[in-house]
């Protein structure tokens, strides 16, 4: 099969290839996919660069947790008649060393999701890092139904599945974006108010978006720029579920935290409840099916542009989703 891989890591250009490997075979509880369309997230970047202290836990790596495509083989346990079946796979490279950027990829039989005809391939094919991470900060802590949710950065891959799922949920949602113009955008993605961080005095513009009650959950993805943010707006009880931030050793003021009973949730992709993947890929699919979450795609690049496919990611400079399209040469 042709696939991109890397044995070390670094740059791009300098450590993946692109070439042939043998075809995989399914094990035990295992299908195999024929992959059509290969999503790219920020964390399969940080793995091959070697961010956040990260390793090598493979001799070589096929990177890429997600991906789209059609089941073409299972192994032993796996009902014969999903053959044939499109799918959206996730965690393809979670403590696995091949992921998606292949012809082929096995994953165990539950992270291949079917994938109903409405959906194009490149809208689910990158959903599962960031979609599963958006659906776990909504609803990690039980039903958001009633509640006033922010979602930060509402227009970035995990932002966008938050508010979808956050809404179908019941929840009023307020999204925070970067400029003005980015505001009609969110409202359309899903948001029922949106913010943009570069107007100022953002913690009094969603506090007036509430009409002054305090909310109850935060979807952050800048721990540490927002915490003071955070402290303005939420409730006693309230809680932050953060899946990124910028100083990885940020200074927490421990207790005006405590004093108001304020839960900070952790949460990293690989390692989540299986239940809450399985729950999280059925909200996703659905939101999916009813066009409530839409992807904007950048760039849809073929597997031998791997490279330059990462480098957009790394730069900043795309302003929707990078997939790789494994269907073309």
């Amino acid at each position: 099969m042709r696939a991109a891989w890397y044995d070390r890591q670094g740059p791009a250009r300098e450590v993946l290839q692109v070439g042939e490997l043998p075809d995989p075979t399914p094990g035990e509880g295992e299908v195999r996919v024929r992959v059509s369309v290969s999503g790219i997230h920020v964390g399969d970047i940080g793995k091959r660069q070697g961010w956040w202290g990260s390793t090598m836990p493979f001799p070589r790596v096929v990177p890429h947790g997600d991906g789209a495509g059609t089941i073409d083989a299972v192994g032993p346990g796996v009902d014969p008649a999903r053959v044939g079946e499109r799918v959206w796979v996730y965690l393809a490279q979670s403590y696995r060393p091949f992921g998606t950027a292949a012809d082929y990829t096995v994953v165990p039989a539950h992270h291949a999701v079917p994938l109903p005809a409405a959906v194009p391939d490149e809208q689910a094919a990158g959903l599962g890092i960031p979609g599963i991470t958006g659906h776990r900060a909504i609803f990690a802590d039980g039903p958001v139904t009633g509640q006033r949710i922010v979602v930060t950065g509402g227009l970035g891959a995990v932002g966008r599945a938050a508010m979808a799922v956050a809404r179908r949920g019941g929840a009023t949602v307020i999204a925070t974006v970067r400029s003005a113009d980015q505001i009609d955008e969110a409202l359309a993605a899903g948001a029922h108010h949106a913010v943009d961080t570069a107007g100022g005095d953002v913690a009094a513009r969603i506090l007036e978006a509430t009409g002054g009650e305090p909310v109850d959950r935060v979807a952050e993805l800048a721990f540490d720029a927002n915490l003071a943010t955070n402290l303005e707006i939420l409730r006693y009880n309230g809680v932050v579920a953060t899946y990124a931030t910028r100083d990885a050793q940020p200074r927490i003021p421990y207790w005006e935290l405590g004093f108001r009973n304020i839960t900070i949730r952790f949460l990293s992709n690989d390692d989540f409840p299986e239940a809450a993947n399985e729950a999280a890929a059925t909200d996703l699919t659905a939101a999916l099916v009813a066009g409530d979450l839409r992807y904007p795609i950048e760039a849809r690049l073929p597997l031998a542009d791997i490279a330059e496919a990462h480098e957009l990611l790394e730069r900043g400079s795309a302003r929707g989703r990078v997939v790789l399209d494994l269907l073309t040469s």
